[in-house]
């Protein structure tokens, strides 16, 4: 049946109730262009969308306030019957409805066309389709600028037939196949509309400037033209990658998230294209993950490369190499979309999803220190060679500055992978990618040959690994710990077998894995750290991280436990929803999604994973290799001229 916009849980016992008009996570599916993105609700409504930029105020944003936040609601009448897929192949989303009248379908997508990169539309298209008998739609549209402060004029142009909301820096023109009564001092858009076997009612929602309006109405047939195209645009893009032998349809469906959440003009992947949707509900724990992240590198990489798509990676490639220009004091743990450094952290007057508060814009994490980000770009590096592109000496310095960086500053305390917000500690986990950077800046320079101080080198990467063995490992229980006199565990010991640290068969890493097994896995999902013990700063809880629950498939398979990796891998997958889209968390508790949705460190977990398995399968049931040493495996998915350093301005970005 249809959902129903009403508190989710409704508040458990010993909580307070949740503000009526909310649905849960995984009622939502994704749609965009490469620019902007927008959530579809089951029940037909857009409830969060930026057109022109991930990274713009939101035009619809009833998500993250029902009340004040805006949509823009196709809503069938009476009863009905809902199911949803994407169109095979495509991120075109189809919703049938059917109801006691007849059965009609809604399909939204932004409309896509080659030169889309630097020529976007930025158009919405939602068209409803008669499938048999006859079914009404009630429509609505509630325009709510800049994250739902600015309450737009809404005017119908009779010469052109269309209508426009204008308010602040935004505007938007939209055209329908029916009529539509103006509420001026509601700034909203209703109407209705009937439809019958094979009949269409089209919407075309365009954002532009206010200054620089375009009223021309695109005719019913250059609509259904560009339907065709966007369709055929996704199935194009989707033909070029590969075949999973298992799981194709989960790996194809994630990669297809990881093209959406791509900023086509800059390359740069972002973490999801959603702001402050909590980590538990009505918790503080809420950001804005509309960024790149320089650690997510590494994992996307060697995922877009085992999926098939190596201009994907050879476009984030090129975002990390622009965005990190400078000195390697300077480099930061995220950027924007476009490469930018300043994400002041702000604010916002709204109610939240479900209540949680406070509601975020900006990151205030950007200019935390993180030690890791010095081994990530260059374990980034290292899979780049690996894929065939060798380090140029331009690279080679900047590469090289980063392990003086990773020498000037392991011993250090930092805020770590999870960017805490209390006191900075000694984090395995960072120290582990310092000695990854010293590591991989060596073999770097053995196999190029290229100028290194190797001697000094090689004395701080052992001294670093000799830090950890000596301070990063339970005296008790043998396995290594989240920080530096703690006893506490960490999900990102995991990665420890991936980077080469240490192997998966190790005694210390098979106790770090019961030992995780035993303190952070609830339900078989694997937490990060257990937040009332990590102090990091902030109050309440959390859900399971899908992410983390990925990594120990990986090192279960990589241990060669490769029933136990494939059954807790069975179990992350059933947890996205009806659409395959995952959230960064879940709650085994209330058995639902949490936190920015979809999340793109999710769905690339989910092809690494799968990737690991199918290399088990194909050599019998041995052992998975590390990251670095399996990205040979398909040496058809080459980086094409791509090189590791600060690209010249002739040298283009991969094209969408």
């Amino acid at each position: 049946m249809s959902s129903k916009r009403i508190p989710a849980n409704g508040g458990a016992e010993g909580e307070a109730a949740e503000p009526p008009g909310y649905l849960p996570l995984s009622e939502y599916g994704l749609i965009g262009d490469c620019h902007g993105a927008a959530l579809v609700s089951r029940d037909g409504a857009i409830d969060w969308a930026c057109l022109s930029r991930f990274d713009a105020g939101s035009i619809f944003g009833r998500i993250l306030d029902a009340r004040a936040g805006g949509t823009f609601a196709l809503s069938p009448r009476g009863r009905a019957r809902v199911t949803r897929r994407y169109l095979p192949d495509t991120n075109v989303l189809e919703t049938r409805f059917q109801t006691g009248s007849g059965t009609a379908r809604v399909l939204d997508c932004f409309t896509m066309r080659t030169g889309g990169r630097r020529r976007p539309r930025h158009q919405i298209l939602r068209v409803v389709e008669g499938v048999e008998g006859e079914v009404a739609f009630d429509v609505l549209v509630e325009p709510r600028f800049d994250y739902a402060s600015v309450r737009p004029w809404v005017r119908f142009h009779r010469k052109d037939r269309v209508y426009t909301a204008v308010g602040g820096a935004d505007a938007f023109v939209l055209s329908a196949d029916c009529d539509l009564a103006i509420d001026s001092g509601a700034a909203v858009l209703r109407g209705e509309v009937t439809v019958r076997a094979r009949q269409r009612c089209r919407f075309s929602l365009v954002s532009q400037r206010p200054h620089k309006l375009s009223l021309a109405r695109p005719s019913a047939r250059t609509l259904d033209g560009r339907l065709r195209e966007t369709i055929l645009w996704w199935r194009s893009w989707v033909k070029k990658g590969r075949r999973f032998a298992v799981h194709s349809e989960a790996v194809n469906r994630s990669a297809l998230v990881l093209k959406l959440l791509t900023c086509a003009p800059t390359g740069g992947i972002i973490a999801a294209p959603t702001t402050s949707l909590p980590e538990r509900i009505g918790g503080a724990r809420n950001w804005d993950y509309r960024y790149v992240w320089v650690r997510d590198a590494t994992l996307t990489l060697a995922s877009l490369l085992d999926a098939g798509h190596p201009e994907v990676a050879a476009g984030f490639k090129q975002f990390i190499e622009r965005a990190t220009a400078g000195r390697a004091e300077d480099l930061q743990i995220m950027y924007g979309c476009y490469g930018e450094r300043r994400l002041p952290e702000v604010e916002l007057a709204l109610e939240g999803y479900r209540g949680s508060r406070p509601v975020r814009i900006g990151n205030a994490a950007s200019t935390q220190r993180q030690l890791d980000v010095y081994g990530e770009l260059l374990q980034a590096a290292h899979l780049w060679r690996r894929a065939g592109s060798p380090i140029t000496a331009e690279g080679w310095t900047f590469l090289s500055s980063l392990v003086e960086a990773a020498c000037a500053h392991w011993a250090e305390p930092d805020r770590g992978i999870w960017e805490v917000r209390g006191q900075p500690r000694h984090y395995v986990h960072s120290k582990v990618m310092c000695w990854v950077a010293l590591e991989r800046g060596l073999q770097a320079a053995t196999e190029q040959s290229l100028p290194c101080e190797a001697k000094r080198w090689r004395s701080v990467r052992d001294e670093i690994r000799l830090s950890i063995e000596q301070n990063g490992i339970d005296p008790v229980r043998g396995c290594f710990v989240q920080s530096y006199g703690s006893r506490e565990l960490d999900a990102s010991l995991l990665l420890l077998p991936v980077v080469g640290f240490v192997g998966a068969a190790d005694p210390r890493m098979k106790k770090t894995v019961e030992a995780i097994l035993e303190d952070l896995v609830v339900d078989g999902l694997v937490q990060r750290y257990r937040p009332s013990e990590a102090a990091d700063g902030l109050a309440g809880g959390e859900g399971a991280f899908l992410m983390a629950s990925f990594w120990l498939v990986d090192v279960l398979a990589m241990q060669g436990r490769i029933e136990e990796a494939e059954r807790r891998f069975a179990h992350v997958l059933s947890l996205g929803n009806d659409l395959g889209l995952f959230a960064e968390e879940y709650d085994p508790v209330r058995k639902e999604l949490l936190g920015n949705f979809p999340q793109a460190f999710t769905h690339l977990a989910l092809i690494h994973s799968a990737a690991q398995l199918e290399q088990v399968r194909a050599s019998g049931g041995a052992p998975a290799l590390p990251t670095a040493d399996r990205t040979h495996l398909h040496s058809s998915q080459r980086l094409s001229g791509a090189t590791l350093h600060h690209a010249p301005r002739r040298q283009r970005t991969a094209r969408r």
